[in-house]
Parts: C-alpha cells; sequence; structure tokens
C-alpha cells in the first residue's frame, strides 16, 4: 500500500502544469518569484530616471527635425504629402518615447532562435511581418475614426479638468494602464502561472500572438500624448479624409517599426550566436528572459502612465530623479 501511495505522485501530472504554447515553452524557471521581483525593480526604476521631456523633446523632436529638415513642433502641415511625410518622420522620432518602451518587450520572444546568422535574421524578420500586420491595422482604424468623428475626439480637447487632467490625459491613463496590465499577464503567462490566453488560437494559427502583440503596439496611437503625434491628430482630425487619417496613422505606427527592426537584426546579428547557445543551453531562461520583459514593461506602463502622473498632480508622493520632472 505504501509503494502505490508513493508511485502516484510521480506519475500522475502536475495540477499546475501547462501544455507548451507561444508565451509559455512549458519550462518555467526554477525561480519564478525572483524572476517577477527583479522585473517589477527594473519597471519601476524605470519610472524613477525617466524623463519624457529628455525624451520627448531633447530626443524625439531632434529626429523628427532632421529628418523633416525643418522644425517639426508647431509647423503648418501643409497638405497630405507633407502630413505623409510628418507621420513617418515622427513615427521613427518617436520610437524610444514612454509610449513605445514596452514594445521592445515583444523583441525578446524573437531574439537567439536560430543558430545561422540569416537563419537568426529570417527567425526575426517574419514575426515582425506579423506584428507589423496587427500594429497597422488597428493604427489605420484609429485613424479612420479620428477623420469621421474629428475635433470631438477626446485627444482633441485642450480643455483642463480638475487637477490638471484633461481628456485626452485621461484617455492615456486608461490605455496605457490597460496596455501595461495585458503586458503583465503576458509576463506570467510566460512563466507558466496563468493559462496563455492565445494558446488555443495559436495552435491552430501560429501567427496569432504576433499579431495581437502587433495590435497592442498599433494601440498605443489611441493613448499617445506626444506633441507631435497630437500635431498630426489636430490635422487628420481637421481633415475628415479617412484615407489620410488612416495612411497617417498607419505610417506613425511604421516609423516605430523600422527602428525595431533595425535594432533586433542588430542584435541577432551581433548577438544572435552567443544568444542561440546560452538560450539552447537551457530552455528556462527563454521564459525567464521573455516573462521578465513582459512584466517590466506592464509594471513601467502602469506606474508611469498612471501612479507617476498623481505625483505629477501633487495627489499622491512617488520617487522621481530631479532630472525626471
Amino acid at each position: 500500500m505504501t509503494k502505490v501511495a508513493q508511485q502516484i505522485p510521480s506519475s500522475a501530472p502536475s495540477l499546475t502544469a501547462r501544455a507548451p504554447s507561444f508565451f509559455f515553452n512549458g519550462h518555467p524557471p526554477r525561480r519564478r518569484a525572483l524572476v517577477v521581483l527583479l522585473a517589477v525593480l527594473a519597471g519601476f526604476a524605470l519610472t524613477v530616471v525617466w524623463s519624457a521631456k529628455f525624451v520627448d523633446r531633447t530626443i524625439g523632436g531632434t529626429v523628427a527635425d532632421s529628418l523633416l529638415g525643418h522644425p517639426a513642433d508647431g509647423a503648418p502641415i501643409a497638405g497630405v504629402t507633407a502630413g505623409i511625410a510628418f507621420a513617418l518622420a515622427t513615427g521613427v522620432a518617436g520610437t524610444f518615447t514612454a509610449c513605445n518602451v514596452a514594445v521592445f518587450s515583444a523583441l525578446a520572444p524573437l531574439t537567439g532562435k536560430a543558430a545561422s546568422r540569416r537563419g537568426r535574421v529570417a527567425a526575426a524578420l517574419r514575426p515582425l511581418g506579423w506584428l507589423a500586420v496587427g500594429a497597422l491595422t488597428v493604427s489605420a482604424a484609429y485613424g479612420v475614426v479620428v477623420a469621421l468623428v474629428g475635433t470631438s475626439m477626446p485627444q482633441f480637447a485642450q480643455t483642463q479638468g480638475g487637477q490638471g487632467f484633461s481628456p485626452r490625459l485621461v484617455q492615456a491613463m486608461v490605455v496605457y494602464g490597460l496596455i501595461g496590465l495585458v503586458m503583465a499577464y503576458l509576463g506570467f503567462a510566460a512563466l507558466g502561472v496563468v493559462r496563455d490566453p492565445l494558446a488555443r488560437v495559436s495552435a491552430r494559427f501560429p501567427q496569432a500572438p504576433m499579431v495581437a502583440m502587433g495590435a497592442l503596439i498599433g494601440a498605443f496611437l489611441i493613448g499617445r500624448p506626444f506633441s507631435l503625434f497630437r500635431q498630426l491628430f489636430r490635422d487628420a482630425a481637421e481633415s475628415h479624409n479617412v484615407l489620410y487619417g488612416a495612411g497617417a496613422f498607419a505610417l506613425q505606427t511604421l516609423g516605430n517599426l523600422v527602428v525595431m527592426s533595425v535594432l533586433l537584426v542588430a542584435v541577432s546579428v551581433v548577438f544572435g550566436e552567443r544568444l542561440h547557445r546560452w538560450m539552447t543551453a537551457n530552455p528556462r531562461r527563454v521564459s525567464a528572459l521573455t516573462a521578465a520583459a513582459f512584466i517590466a514593461a506592464g509594471v513601467f506602463l502602469v506606474l508611469y502612465w498612471d501612479v507617476r502622473i498623481l505625483a505629477r498632480r501633487d495627489l499622491i508622493w512617488y520617487p522621481m530623479a530631479p532630472w525626471a520632472g
């Protein structure tokens, strides 16, 4: 009787075991709590040191000015052609804004999966194509909505509500807070703590997870308060041209994806061989890296766009570096 009892646990499947999927490779890290703790600390630390003024104006503004050949901020957008150029330039310039920090978490599942250099580049670019499908679809659809609804959109409002909470700021807090929660959930799914929400869909359609992550990236435009994007937003809203709205918003997102693609290819070429050896030596490292990237991005979005904004309105206290104001 004792022998039978001892054999049951070893032969029965674990109640917490989950089938491998896109986000969960079936090999959770041994120290999942440590992975979560380090990811949360990384996301929190980034909110403490992040300076929106430096990134948006110094980096984003300088890049946009250089690409357009004239000061972008406040310059009139003269016609559809100028608007298309403005959209692409400001999309590239806005890659490193606080809106897009979470985008780089999507790179984690794509790195170091192939042994050869050509294979690594191909393995990165194919999923990026599906990522672009999701991102461009959502951003173009939002551009159509903006062109149809026009100046009554909350993002168009210039009024300041109580404690400085304008309609567009509230919209940004809601949108990025929700995206942050989704990112954090995907991180826990990568650890095998919760169920992968796309497990069944990705079993039939392997591209579905990348399309879904692309949709999250495209949704960044729904809440983006980046000043140069607001300028494009106003132009599209006032034009009431759905083709222009869709094209301009899609190009904004495309500008982000171009920089991401270049960075991913560079990482795959320069560090890909080492990453491949490091990851294949222990598949638990892949789940740890993927989970940490998503959780850190999710924590950053929630803390930066919801908690830190409350502190900026003197409603709560939140630690911030001296240059982060």
